[in-house]
């Protein structure tokens, strides 16, 4: 097993494990409009299914959100 920083919580998970993976291990809502970042880098959309996660990586799923005037 494997430890991950996700959203700031350390979460067990088995190797190897994409960046998909830990969306659906999360049940992120609407995925196709969640960003991620990898340590603090943003994960391209095309390189969710292939980007491999190693132990200790910090993942975050960032949601933008407009409105405002």
């Amino acid at each position: 097993m494997a430890k991950l920083i996700v959203n700031g919580e350390e979460q067990e998970v088995k190797l190897p494990a994409t960046v998909n993976d830990i969306i659906k291990a999360n049940n992120v809502l609407q995925p196709e409009m969640v960003s991620v970042q990898v340590n603090e880098e943003f994960v391209e959309r095309e390189e969710f299914d292939t980007l491999q996660l190693n132990d200790g990586d910090s993942i975050d799923f960032l949601y933008f959100m407009g409105g405002g005037q």
